[in-house]
């Protein structure tokens, strides 16, 4: 299944293409509303400035966006799905464990990007209102569209969805149209195809590397391109970049001629994107825009979506829940990311107020983010084993450029900077904390031998002195080796009060590095007995386990391979089918543990977040009214004996 629609995705037809313009190029495509205005700034226009301005953006668009994104990144595809984590999960195989680090990175670095994103693109596209409203004040209606854009998040987006395409095709072709209609008076401009210009600019301007903060937000949508890549598939991806490109170029050029035929004059709060329009056409004009930055914005909200989702399968993040409002492949809601985005928005809005002042703390958190799949790429192309030479001047190229705009944009730290780098930090803490646990659990989990307890079950099963706990007795297991089982599961049958079943089953969910992997594989492990089901799932499929251990048990049947007919003669004769009871045991932190302080820690704040997210029963989609929860303590390492207790008469 997943093969086929990797290759339906990669046909090139005029449906993809444009479903392509509606999810891939939000960001990417939005960035004229905002990158010249934030280069020429409050100072007087300098036409050899925006000379060398314009020519780093076209190379930035050609050799981050193009060279690396389009013909490169997306060559690194799992099973037709992009993104870090997708990217990860094809290279986390190799002998270096620490990979998970450039992950962990780069993924919040994408997902604080997504908070500053809707902001800087809404506002600067409601500013147009001020080419004819010059006092009108933005930030309520900017604040309303953002709060609009996420209230209708709960109920997908797939009915508004369809006219997203159509929009962008028109978003771009306004570009183009806009940019040759400005070009036309001054065709010098296309000079600055000449890389000797960027070059200029960096050697002669006196702060001409720091200028980089800003043409950097030219290509800040690459990312986005990479992730949002299962949507569309990388044919289609590529066939759009070419038109989409040449309408970024053609506006970014137009904006150009228009600052160089206006040297010496201060903008004084002017946007180039709306100079170059018509009197007649701002009104239509800033519709457009306007359209173009909230489909810019949910492209952002659907790929944090998705991210997060990622992240919890992968044990990245805390289990929270996931919604599907529609039918539609990948679209998902995660009620809590949505309310933290919201409240993160609107605080960005209200604390900078002007898309002026967002431009200064924008792009720092997104280079972080292509700092980091440059890293996972390289070692993808090892693993591929391109050419030696190849990689290295790549990784070389990369290097080089991406280090200079971080190098840039560092100078934005101290004017808003701070906040996106606070929110990746905290989503950092987050996902490290998570791993860490996950580790550190696994190290200390007590493992037994199934073979050394198998006849105590068969006993049970059979033993006519103790009360029926259920028909079939259902528990999740997180080992991986089907000959092994947690103590506590075989504590909680045995020990706690004897749980007495005619069939035990053993469940474990094994996440895969494939995307949407769906296989299972069942063992006998006592005729009629013990029966194990280990399901393996790629990364982005929900775990629905009820409904998945459902298909399971239809297929045994039909198959012979099991009757869950109750054993009671009554019920058997009439061929009644026995219950199904699930045993989730969620375990909490003892206190009687002697443990290193930094394991100790990790766990103290594990657990705390712990009681924010889903239980174990609800993140594997269990019927609750078939679910028995226990709770089990995670006894580590036992302290020391007490010596000195005495007894007293």
């Amino acid at each position: 299944m997943g093969n086929h629609n990797h290759g339906a995705l990669n046909k090139i037809t005029i449906g993809g293409l444009l479903v392509t313009l509606g999810i891939i190029y939000g960001d990417i495509g939005t960035s004229p509303l905002y990158v010249l205005k934030a280069i020429v700034g409050d100072e007087p226009i300098n036409g050899e400035l925006v000379k060398g301005a314009v020519s780093a953006i076209f190379w930035t668009l050609t050799l981050q966006t193009t060279l690396k994104y389009v013909v490169l990144t997306l060559r690194a595809d799992n099973k037709g799905e992009g993104g870090i984590f997708s990217l990860f999960t094809l290279v986390k195989r190799s002998k270096f464990k620490w990979l998970i680090v450039p992950a962990i990175i780069g993924g919040s670095a994408l997902l604080a990007d997504g908070i500053i994103t809707p902001p800087i693109s809404v506002a600067s596209a409601v500013e147009g209102l001020r080419s004819i409203y010059p006092n009108i004040n933005t930030v309520p209606i900017v604040i309303t569209i953002i709060t609009f854009l996420f209230l209708i998040q709960r109920f997908g987006t797939n009915f508004i969805g369809k006219a997203f395409g159509p929009i962008m095709l028109l978003w771009f072709g306004m570009l183009g149209v806009l940019g040759i209609s400005k070009m036309v008076c001054n065709w010098h401009i296309v000079e600055a195809l000449n890389p000797y210009y960027t070059y200029k600019l960096l050697h002669d301007h006196p702060s001409g590397i720091l200028i980089l903060s800003a043409v950097f937000l030219c290509t800040t949508g690459a990312e986005a391109l990479y992730s949002d890549l299962g949507h569309c598939g990388k044919q289609n991806v590529r066939v759009t970049w070419m038109f989409v490109k040449t309408m970024l170029v053609l506006n970014y050029f137009g904006q150009g001629a228009w600052l160089i035929c206006n040297e010496g004059i201060k903008l004084n709060g002017k946007n180039p994107f709306y100079e170059i329009m018509p009197d007649w056409f701002l009104i239509p004009g800033i519709i457009i825009a306007t359209s173009a930055a909230v489909i810019a914005s949910q492209a952002l909200i659907s790929g944090s979506f998705t991210l997060i989702n990622e992240a919890m399968r992968l044990n990245l993040w805390p289990k929270v829940r996931v919604k599907y409002p529609s039918e539609a492949k990948g679209q998902l809601y995660i009620p809590s990311l949505n309310i933290m985005l919201l409240v993160g928005c609107i605080g960005i809005v209200l604390y900078f107020r002007e898309s002026t002042n967002m431009e200064a703390a924008y792009g720092l958190a997104i280079v972080l983010c292509m700092i980091m799949t440059t890293i996972l790429l390289n070692f993808y192309m090892h693993l591929k084993r391109y050419n030696y030479t190849f990689i290295v001047c790549i990784i070389t190229l990369y290097g080089v450029i991406e280090l200079a705009f971080f190098y840039a944009n560092m100078d934005k730290f101290a004017h808003g900077g701070w906040i996106t780098l606070l929110i990746a930090g905290t989503l950092m803490l987050v996902m490290t904390i998570w791993h860490l646990a996950k580790k550190i659990r696994q190290k200390y989990t007590d493992v037994v031998n199934l073979a050394d307890y198998k006849q105590f079950l068969i006993d049970l099963s059979r033993d006519e002195s103790i009360p029926k706990y259920a028909t079939h007795l259902v528990y999740l297991t997180s080992v991986n080796d089907s000959k092994l089982i947690e103590q506590k599961i075989i504590h909680s049958i045995l020990q706690r009060r004897p749980k007495k079943a005619d069939i035990y089953w053993f469940v474990h969910v094994d996440v895969m590095d494939e995307p949407y992997r769906m296989d299972y594989r069942v063992d006998h492990i006592a005729e009629d007995d013990i029966i194990r089901v280990d399901f393996k799932l790629g990364f982005r499929v929900a775990p629905k386990v009820n409904l998945m251990f459902r298909k399971v048990v239809e297929d045994l049947v039909a198959n012979k391979e099991v009757d869950i007919r109750s054993r009671y003669d009554s019920l058997q004769r009439n061929n009644i089918s026995g219950d199904f009871k699930f045993v989730v045991v969620e375990k909490y932190l003892s206190y009687d543990n002697d443990m290193p302080f930094f394991q100790k820690m990790v766990l103290e704040i594990y657990f705390t977040l712990k009681h924010f997210s889903l239980s174990e029963a609800k993140a594997f989609g269990l019927d609750s009214s078939s679910v028995k929860t226990e709770r089990f303590p995670m006894i580590f390492k036992v302290p020391k004996t007490i010596e000195n207790l005495k007894r007293i008469n």
